[in-house]
């Protein structure tokens, strides 16, 4: 099964800012994170996900805690660590599995990762979560595209 981690974040790698995101909403970048998701797990945090609530991402919500947690929705799933969320999603039947933050969960899952699929937006924000730093050793960008106010980034980690 293959991870990917899909996040929207700005010039000095900015994610958020007191749990929202610190730039006005981008209409096309959020259709296409939408899209891309749509039919497939999805991996986040507690935090993430209670404020997703309203409009929950993905075919299925893998919830990172590291408490025990129970949930309303029937398609979500608590896990504690990494390996138990793969092994959720590939439960699923899932061929991808997307890790779509916060940034705690970023870092845990940075190691693991097949591609990461990056919304670079223009500009720098300040901000109290960031995306994890990557060895550009250890990833090659595969494909640029340019849009009004954001740039799409695929890189796939290089095989050794």
């Amino acid at each position: 099964m293959e991870l990917v981690s899909v996040a929207a974040l700005s010039e000095n790698n900015v994610i958020g800012r007191d749990g929202e995101l610190p730039w006005p909403s981008i209409p096309e970048d959020k259709t296409q994170y939408r899209n891309r998701i749509a039919d497939s797990p999805v991996i986040l945090g507690r935090q993430t996900y209670e404020s997703m609530l309203d409009d929950l991402p993905g075919s299925a919500q893998i919830v990172m805690s590291r408490s025990d947690q129970s949930f309303d929705v029937s398609t979500a799933h608590h896990a504690r660590s990494v390996e138990e969320a793969t092994e959720i999603a590939a439960s699923l039947g899932a061929e991808t599995a997307y890790v779509i933050g916060g940034g705690a969960i970023y870092d845990l899952f940075q190691s693991h990762l097949d591609r990461m699929v990056l919304s670079r937006v223009d500009g720098e924000y300040d901000g109290d979560t960031y995306y994890p730093e990557w060895d550009t050793e250890e990833w090659r960008l595969d494909s640029e595209t340019p849009y009004e106010r954001f740039t799409l980034q695929e890189w796939v980690r290089v095989d050794d």
